[in-house]
């Protein structure tokens, strides 16, 4: 079994940056190499929406409408780690962000249907 583990989440000023990272328990042996990681996110209220997909075997990088410019995908060089740098934050970026691995499934990059499995999220608060 997999398990994805989030950190750097917090509060934060809007306009202020913040790095997200997610990590496969060492335990699982899963790394990132091949495989298909993405960031969403998910406001009270509000469906769960895909905000940045890396695939690095694949050389893909997607963002989300509302982040481009101002986030940034990218995993490590040991494959174990795959990071969210976000910029310029705003208040509408307010949500809990989740990680997501495995897309044998299949579908959309920003469609929750397509990835296996789930770490349990990082908040993140923007707010004056």
């Amino acid at each position: 079994q997999v398990q994805l583990v989030e950190s750097g989440g917090g509060s934060v000023q809007p306009g202020g940056s913040l790095r997200l990272s997610c990590a496969a328990s060492p335990a699982s042996g899963y790394t990132f190499g091949g495989n298909c990681v993405a960031w969403f996110r998910q406001a009270p209220g509000k469906e769960r929406e895909g905000v940045a997909f890396i695939r690095t075997s694949h050389g893909l990088i997607y963002y989300g409408d509302s982040v481009k410019g101002r986030f940034s995908i990218s995993q490590d060089s040991a494959k174990t780690t795959v990071y969210l740098q976000m910029n310029s934050l705003k208040p509408e970026d307010t949500a809990m962000y989740y990680c997501a691995t495995d897309c044998s499934l299949g579908g959309r990059w920003d469609s929750t249907a397509t990835f296996q499995y789930w770490g349990q999220g990082t908040q993140v608060t923007v707010s004056s």
